[in-house]
């Protein structure tokens, strides 16, 4: 997909969707941040982003707002469609790991890690 500078020049369409130009971040993993209620202050913070970066960031925003939020709710469904395919896909390996005996001379290793989770609450 060929890239698309949008007019702020800090706003590219790129083959993973609408990103800051010269970053890997895209406007969705922003609006994650906008929609958990975060200020942008704290998100130029968070990302190491210029005053102009999200200052242009937050104006693309604003001014294509059911765009951005139509293309953000499609990434979420398709992030949750991932989420439910590797958790079916890794259930069935986990459960046949959960089955399979322990390894012949791995009985000292077992112990010292069942005596960790305890430790730590996690069995």
């Amino acid at each position: 997909m060929a890239e698309t500078v949008m007019p702020q020049s800090t706003i590219i369409r790129t083959s993973r969707g609408l990103s800051i130009v010269g970053r890997r971040l895209t406007l969705y993993s922003i609006m994650d941040y906008l929609h958990a209620g975060w200020p942008p202050h704290l998100i130029r913070d968070d990302f190491n982003l210029t005053d102009k970066q999200i200052t242009d960031v937050m104006e693309y925003i604003a001014a294509h707002r059911d765009e951005v939020e139509q293309e953000y709710q499609a990434v979420l469904q398709q992030a949750e469609a991932n989420r439910r395919y590797w958790d079916a896909r890794n259930r069935e390996r986990l459960e046949h790991i959960a089955h399979t005996p322990p390894q012949p001379g791995q009985e000292q290793l077992r112990a010292k890690l069942q005596a960790m989770k305890a430790r730590l609450g996690m069995s």
